[in-house]
């Protein structure tokens, strides 16, 4: 096996935890993947990995080592692409990650628009948490995301290409909003890892109250879950924007909301000109909401999390 072939053997056994999970994600044999493994400890000098009951784990240095063969394979795989690209922009590849709502929202009409003007450009598109998205692109996994505003760890290594408007309200159902009160409401929370359950657990901290919660997988399954009187919750206004015209939600008032929360378009530093292309589109089509980032004038509070939903 090549040496790309060996650290991808050793990043998917670190993801699935079994030499049985790496072989099915790369559709090769076990043996295949012990021996890549033991071929890459050869090669680093250490053992990487050793015998865990009937499995086997990452010793230590397999840990640290890891965390390098996800950014060499993705540097790889941004090169190749890079390199394409440069050589024929129209017929590239575009890895793209989103996080939740941005997926549902934004993500669609852009990407539609764009394949009308560009259908020989291919797009990869993985919608996560927050806690995913970032260390994708920090891993140069992909080479745009689009969620709220970067980490401030990653913000000097990447360039925000385009924002858009984002607001986030309180809403619920009907019949709470006339005794509705933050301290005995149930709040509906996302998922560990989501930017807004940050935020929403922000916001119930500076308000000094600790309410029933009730956790729930998904966006979808969160304003189902309010329209059905389960609770309320903290929400982006475009993603609930049919459930308050239709009435079958209302906004609630609440200190410090309206929340301005951003949805920024964020590339590798040098960016490929597949890549390039797309941004330019997000720009150049006005309906789609986009514009170019302006210098910032201060931090928002909950900074950390910038309402990625």
């Amino acid at each position: 096996m090549t040496t790309n072939a060996r650290l991808r053997a050793l990043v998917e056994l670190a993801a699935t935890g079994s030499m049985r999970g790496a072989a099915d994600n790369l559709v090769v044999t076990e043996s295949s993947i012990s021996a890549a493994l033991r071929a890459l400890s050869a090669d680093v000098g250490v053992a990487l990995v050793d015998r865990h009951g009937r499995g086997v784990r990452l010793t230590p240095a397999g840990e640290r080592y890891v965390e390098y063969a996800q950014r060499i394979l993705g540097l790889h795989d941004e090169a190749l692409l890079a390199a394409r690209g440069e050589a024929d922009p129209e017929n590239g590849s575009i890895r793209l990650a989103a996080v939740t709502t941005a997926g549902e929202l934004l993500i669609p009409a852009a990407l539609a628009t764009f394949r009308e003007k560009h259908p020989g450009v291919v797009l990869h598109l993985e919608v996560a948490a927050r806690s995913a998205v970032w260390p994708m692109l920090d891993c140069h996994e992909v080479d745009l995301v689009v969620a709220g505003r970067p980490p401030d760890d990653l913000r000097k290594k990447v360039r925000v290409r385009a924002v858009s408007p984002n607001t986030l309200i309180v809403v619920g159902p009907p019949d709470v909003a006339a005794r509705f009160e933050p301290a005995t409401a149930t709040w509906l929370l996302r998922e560990a890892g989501s930017g807004m359950r940050f935020t929403l657990t922000a916001l119930l901290e500076e308000a000094g109250v600790a309410p029933t919660q009730l956790v729930l997988g998904s966006h979808g399954a969160v304003v189902a879950a309010a329209v059905a009187g389960l609770g309320v919750t903290l929400v982006s206004r475009q993603a609930v924007a049919r459930e308050i015209g239709s009435g079958a939600l209302v906004e609630l008032p609440m200190a410090g909301t309206p929340m301005q929360r951003p949805w920024h378009v964020v590339s590798q530093s040098r960016a490929t000109k597949s890549t390039e292309l797309l941004v330019e589109h997000l720009l150049s089509q006005l309906e789609l909401g986009w514009r170019r980032p302006t210098a910032a004038r201060g931090r928002p509070r909950h900074s950390g999390s910038e309402g990625d939903t």
